[in-house]
């Protein structure tokens, strides 16, 4: 039923005994820890304030008929070796990469597409671009060997384990300066600057880099969010491919529910935690104890450090304090009776089985930006696009399609608040797509709009931002926060810790690891690797 697993027992009987790890929060990742920890032979108790498990990454019925994955809409940066230790795959996760690539409109009526196949790449970019086949191959080139070698499909992979020290990355890609500047330094623009000429492909690809984040395509680091949505594992043979799957997102977070639950965990939803109270449990807000002798936190960063109150580490809570929570993006659901039909390609369907993104020029960009910041809607949003239904039509009716749009800048605090202006807000992302196509406009039935303040609520991800915190380079590698917190029995395990955010299970598996070594070193099933192996 979309998530709603109810309780493995009643609260009391749970109550009743003193568990080995109490996880708080049921989203994929402390999903992900509950299996892990299960699997070791601990006795783990899940406990998730809402009625339903998956977090961010679930399935909503906002719409008769509709099996809408209202935050978390593609998969690209699940680890691998998450997949294959708790079963996925045989569980039935099955997973379609977004063979369509990137598919971007121009305002002029031209249009761009950057295919997964290579040969229909090169022969877009030659039709297109010219000038820049060398330019993109060699910024595609230097995006793969970072990705290889900082994320080889072995133990070496530094998202496994703690993350590692700057030097420790600038040693890993050989103190390359072109390596070090998209890893630290370089805004979008200047990766784009450095490589390509085409300012239409340029424009293509400025929105790359500020995915979630709360800066311009001009402003330092923003290529290291390009960088971090582009190093994915999931296809072996494709890094960096995003794929849909097949009914909805909240499959995944429901597969590692099962996962946790085979192997013993306990899950209870529609039960709020009040306390955490380190080397004993959890309080709940009725005011129940439950015992534990290690507790691993899901939720966000902000929320753990509410939960843990007078309990925490005072430099930990000024590091958490530190951390950018506020979102800028706004995640609209469109149901159509037809599909977009854009007028720069009205009979060519490949772009609507990749992602679609409808562009700004670089006045837009930073004056969209700017108005957020005060609290205002901008003239016309940055949107990328994913047609649910090109890939999974068993999503919506017979007939129907299902559009699910990534959209900033927005505020966190509107002026005149998002109760009152959210049909303002559905009918500009609306616009910001339609003047791209023919009769899009009449082609919605039904929207659905979460704010930043909506995603706090329903979610409860804190500011509404969907990465548990800025995934800018001050705010990534060794400067995010730790799975391990200063206070003893207490881990974070959500996307709040390296290696950063999005659905990637491997924040709730480095916890799990580090909190059974430490329970049990000689139990430990699968050992995070070294340091000193990762050289």
């Amino acid at each position: 039923m979309l998530g709603h697993v109810g309780s493995s027992a009643p609260i009391a009987q749970l109550a009743g005994r003193r568990w080995d790890a109490v996880v708080v929060g049921a989203g994929h990742n402390g999903l992900t820890a509950a299996a892990y920890l299960a699997r070791a032979g601990r006795s783990v108790l899940v406990l998730e304030a809402r009625e339903r498990i998956g977090g961010a990454c679930t399935l909503t019925e906002p719409f008769p008929g509709y099996r809408v994955s209202p935050c978390a809409y593609l998969l690209g940066l699940f680890h691998p070796r998450v997949a294959d230790e708790l079963g996925l795959w045989r569980r039935g996760l099955r997973w379609i990469p977004a063979d369509g690539g990137l598919f971007v409109p121009f305002e002029d009526g031209t249009s761009i597409q950057l295919w997964e196949d290579d040969d229909r790449l090169d022969a877009e970019l030659r039709a297109v671009a010219p000038a820049d086949v060398a330019g993109y191959h060699a910024m595609s080139g230097l995006i793969r060997r970072v990705t290889d070698a900082l994320r080889p499909p072995d133990d070496r992979d530094v998202w496994l384990g703690p993350s590692p020290s700057r030097d420790e990355l600038a040693d890993r890609v050989g103190h390359d300066p072109e390596a070090l500047g998209l890893l630290f330094e370089w805004s979008q623009a200047q990766l784009l600057d450095r490589y390509l000429d085409d300012p239409k492909l340029r424009t293509a690809l400025l929105g790359q880099g500020v995915i979630g984040t709360n800066a311009t395509p001009f402003d330092p680091g923003t290529a290291a969010v390009h960088f971090h949505h582009s190093c994915g594992r999931i296809d072996p043979q494709r890094p960096g491919v995003w794929g849909y799957v097949v009914g909805g997102m909240g499959t995944v977070s429901f597969l590692l529910h099962d996962a946790a639950a085979e192997a013993g965990a306990a899950i209870a939803t529609g039960v709020p935690v009040a306390e955490v109270v380190p080397q004993d449990g959890v309080v709940l807000d009725d005011g129940t104890t439950i015992h534990a002798e290690q507790v691993l936190i899901g939720a966000d960063p902000r929320v753990a450090r509410r939960l843990l109150g007078d309990h925490a580490d005072a430099g930990w809570a000024a590091q958490v304090d530190a951390v950018p929570m506020e979102g800028c993006t706004a995640k609209v659901t469109l149901a159509l009776s037809a599909p977009p039909r854009f007028t720069a390609r009205p009979h060519a369907d490949g772009q609507l089985t990749g992602q679609i993104n409808t562009p700004l020029r670089d006045e837009q960009w930073r004056d969209g930006f700017a108005a957020a910041q005060r609290g205002e809607l901008p003239e016309v949003l940055w949107t990328e696009d994913y047609l649910q239904t090109a890939y999974d039509p068993s999503i919506a009716p017979d007939g129907k399609h299902l559009l699910s749009v990534f959209t900033q800048y927005v505020p966190y605090d509107l002026r005149g608040g998002w109760d009152a202006r959210r049909d303002e807000v559905a009918r500009l992302a609306i616009h910001s797509i339609g003047r791209f196509c023919e009769g899009f406009e009449a082609s919605v039935e039904h929207v659905e709009v979460l704010g930043p303040p909506d995603i706090e609520r329903e979610v409860g991800l804190t500011g509404g931002h969907i990465f548990q915190g800025e995934c800018l380079p001050d705010h990534l590698w060794d400067r995010r926060l730790a799975a391990r917190t200063p206070m003893d029995g207490v881990w974070l395990c959500g996307a709040g810790t390296h290696p950063g955010g999005s659905v990637m299970g491997v924040n709730g598996r480095n916890a799990a690891m580090e909190a059974i070594a430490e329970a049990a070193p000689l139990a430990c099933p699968a050992a995070v690797p070294s340091r000193s192996r990762r050289r």
